[in-house]
């Protein structure tokens, strides 16, 4: 299928492919098929969340774990039961991104992660209740810290 984009023009995209929200996405709960613009699931760090509703509409993603791997979001087994099976390792969590002119600003909503059954095809963003995690971390200061651990451990 076709899709003309604000962003990425016009792309040709998979129909089975397309992930549901059955309740939107908190600000646009009119908005339910999305799409995930990028090579590798499992290792891309950055990504799109892409409506196919709206061209118009797409979110940048991360996967916080390859910056952040102690992230441990715990989200109630019920807030996601409607994904379906939930086996081990099935599920996809990405963090919406905000990126401004200024990289060195960018944030990651890391107390609302979005998780995605790639089997069933579903996804849902879940309102975590630990407040230990962020609205607005910022990437930046946290790659900043791991390449200075690295080069610490390098000597």
């Amino acid at each position: 299928m076709k899709l003309r984009t604000k962003h990425f023009g016009e792309i040709d995209y998979d129909s089975s492919l397309v992930i549901n929200f059955a309740e939107g996405l908190p600000g646009f709960p009119d908005h339910k098929r999305f799409i995930i613009l990028l090579e590798n699931q499992r290792e891309d760090t950055f990504c799109w969340l892409q409506s196919v509703e709206d061209g118009q509409l797409a979110f940048a993603l991360i996967n916080i774990y390859n910056i952040k791997p102690d992230y441990n979001p715990l989200v109630k087994s019920e807030e996601v039961e409607s994904l379906g099976d939930l086996g081990e390792n099935t599920l996809l969590v990405y963090n919406v991104v905000v990126i401004p002119d200024d990289v060195r600003q960018m944030r990651a909503n890391l107390r609302a992660p979005i998780v995605i059954n790639p089997t069933t095809k579903k996804g849902k963003q879940v309102i975590l209740d630990n407040e230990d995690y962020q609205l607005k971390y910022n990437i930046f200061t946290e790659v900043e810290r791991n390449k200075a651990v690295e080069t610490a451990l390098s000597y």
